[in-house]
C-alpha cells in the first residue's frame, strides 16, 4: 500500500506538471490503464488540481519577484545607445504590460468592491450555510 501512495504522489506531480498519461505513466512505472483509473477518482483530481495550482501561484510569485528587474531591462533598452529595432521593442513592451498591469488593478479593485457589497449584504432569508 506504501508503495502505491508513493506511485500516487509521483502520478501527480507529472500529471500536473502537464504530462500526458504516456509519458506519466512511463515515469512512474505504472500502465496506462492504471493512469486512467486514477484520473477517474474526483479525490485523485482534486490532488492532481491542487498541486497544479500551487505550482501556478509559485511561478506568479517568481515572476513578481523578477518584474522590478525586467521592468528596468525594458526601461534601459529604450535609452539612445540600444538600437532602433530594441528600443521599439523594449517601447512595445512597456506599453502592453503596462496596458494589462492597469486592467488588471482596475478588474481586482472591482472585484473587492462586489465582495464588499455581497458581504454587506449578509446570508439570504433563511439560508443557514452562509
Amino acid at each position: 500500500m506504501v508503495a502505491r501512495k508513493k506511485n500516487d504522489d509521483a502520478l501527480v506531480l507529472a500529471l500536473a506538471c502537464g504530462a500526458t498519461v504516456e509519458a506519466a505513466a512511463r515515469q512512474c512505472d505504472l500502465s496506462e490503464r492504471t493512469v486512467y483509473t486514477r484520473l477517474k477518482d474526483p479525490d485523485f483530481q482534486k490532488r492532481v488540481r491542487l498541486v497544479r495550482t500551487d505550482m501556478v501561484r509559485r511561478a506568479a510569485g517568481l515572476l513578481s519577484a523578477a518584474s522590478g528587474e525586467a521592468v528596468r531591462t525594458l526601461l534601459a533598452l529604450m535609452k539612445e545607445s540600444a538600437p532602433p529595432a530594441a528600443r521599439l521593442g523594449a517601447a512595445k513592451a512597456v506599453l502592453e504590460l503596462g496596458i494589462k498591469v492597469r486592467e488588471l488593478a482596475e478588474l481586482e479593485a472591482e472585484v473587492r468592491e462586489l465582495e464588499a457589497k455581497v458581504d454587506a449584504l449578509g446570508p439570504p432569508d433563511g439560508d443557514r450555510r452562509w
